[in-house]
């Protein structure tokens, strides 16, 4: 399953506000990811306003496209913008970032008491 990791950028006297609308995030957006593909999907967020979000999909941009269409999204995105430094749409503002190191990858290709070994 590819994963995808960006990173955006909360304006800092927003971050309040940013953390209590995704502490209940609206049921339809919630059903809307789901069933446009998003998985595994978290979002972290610095005091500095540096927001990281992580997930999974068979295709990102099908993904994207398909939320991207939807009518809850572009209400979402609306009221989501003013919270951005960036300004503009939230979901237009991303920067993804390339995968360079994860753990199970790569603990896959080592062999099993070669894995043992090293660990003593």
């Amino acid at each position: 399953m590819p994963r995808y990791c960006f990173v955006s950028r909360v304006r800092t006297d927003r971050l309040d506000e940013y953390r209590r609308r995704h502490a209940a995030v609206w049921p339809e957006l919630l059903r809307a990811l789901r069933d446009t593909g998003w998985r595994d999907y978290s979002i972290f967020l610095g005091d500095d306003g540096l927001l990281v979000g992580c997930v999974e999909a068979d295709d990102l941009a099908a993904s994207q496209a398909a939320m991207g269409a939807t009518d809850v999204n572009r209400r979402w995105q609306e009221e989501m913008a003013l919270l951005f430094a960036d300004g503009g749409r939230p979901d237009e503002n991303w920067r993804l970032l390339d995968e360079v190191f994860n753990l199970d990858d790569q603990l896959a290709t080592v062999p099993r008491d070669a894995a043992r070994d090293e660990d003593r």
